[in-house]
């Protein structure tokens, strides 16, 4: 059965179970000594972590972001990681409202937003909650072009017009605030990203791109088959949309279907250099674009499902993701996971 992990945050809150150039080796490696050549490592597993893991981000190899949280389950608290280059942290920021997203325009300046309209920014000593919270809705996405720009969007999966959908926020340095699009359609926007907020994509719930060029939103022909998670690219002329059993591509001005085979449903996308991209998903989903074909990594650890994928800027991949398709329950754990594809390894141990 395909999963679809928008429809199944909608079953587990009514309380059912939802059924850089890059490294150019041929295919998938499990995790080996360090002098084995690039390959697979999972840093974080369910016997290590207790909370899902839903972004993962960083300034370089050694300033990387993990944040996600308990989705519901009582008892935990949200969870934010960082890698400093020889060990990793827990930094406090509190509350029991999961991360969906983390990114940031540099080490000083880290946003992290998630359910209930959580807004949080790490300036590299400290986090400062944004309030009063300018939604009730759940935050999926933001992306950062400096200290003075920043983009929110999320929404209410399935829930249409009559729920908080189509939401689009904007950080001008001072404040947040709604940047509404040029009509309501009722859907969930899961991600944004941009070269710069003339160039900016928001991607979401019936297969939507729209896309900012100067200050005019445009919806773009529908040439997915639905949900689209998540937009990235590698530069303006390389630019990603994935979802489900999507992928397209655009080249700055005209969208197309990428040709690739996918044997689960995909969520994450991310690039290392033009023409060096990666995707994730169900299942341990991992697929790595290498001198023009996909490499299909997705018989390695870690075969969790995941959600996200970010390359640092040393050509090294990482995605997170974990049990989020689960319905919540009280006390109970979530077994999140965090990986990474490169050469040499990470410590796998949280200081």
């Amino acid at each position: 059965m395909r999963r679809t992990w928008a429809t199944a945050l909608v079953l587990a809150a009514l309380g059912c179970s939802p059924s850089s150039a890059g490294p150019t080796d041929a295919g998938p490696r499990d995790t080996g000594p360090p002098d084995a050549g690039p390959g697979w490592q999972v840093v974080f597993d369910g016997r290590t972590l207790t909370r899902d893991l839903l972004s993962v981000w960083g300034t370089s190899p050694s300033d990387v972001y993990a944040v996600g949280g308990p989705l519901g389950n009582a008892g935990y608290e949200a969870i934010v990681l960082h890698f400093d280059g020889s060990a990793w942290h827990e930094l406090p920021p509190g509350g029991t409202d999961s991360f969906w997203w983390v990114y940031g325009s540099g080490p000083t300046d880290v946003w992290m937003v998630g359910e209930k309209g959580r807004i949080t920014h790490w300036d590299g000593t400290s986090f400062v909650e944004v309030a009063p919270r300018l939604t009730t809705a759940t935050l999926y996405g933001v992306w950062a072009a400096s200290p003075t720009d920043a983009w929110a969007v999320g929404g209410t999966p399935e829930g249409g017009t009559a729920a908080p959908n189509d939401i689009v926020l904007h950080w001008d340095g001072t404040a947040w605030s709604p940047s509404p699009l040029p009509m309501a359609l009722g859907r969930t926007l899961f991600k944004v990203w941009g070269t710069s907020s003339a160039d900016l994509y928001a991607v979401g719930e019936a297969a939507t791109v729209w896309h900012r060029a100067g200050t005019t939103w445009t919806l773009s022909p529908a040439l997915a088959h639905g949900t689209l998670f998540t937009v990235f690219g590698c530069s303006a002329s390389e630019v990603y949309v994935i979802g489900g059993r999507d992928l397209l591509r655009s080249d700055g001005t005209t969208w197309s279907a990428v040709p690739i085979t996918l044997f689960n449903d995909a969520n994450g996308v991310g690039c290392a250099a033009p023409g060096a991209a990666a995707i994730d998903g169900f299942g341990g989903l991992k697929q790595r674009l290498v001198q023009g074909s996909w490499v299909d990594d997705s018989t390695a650890a870690p075969l969790a499902d995941l959600h996200s994928v970010w390359a640092d800027s040393g050509g090294a991949y990482w995605v997170a993701g974990g049990d989020f398709v689960a319905p919540s329950q009280p006390n109970k754990p979530r077994a999140g996971a965090l990986a990474r594809y490169g050469m040499g390894s990470v410590p796998t141990v949280i200081q």
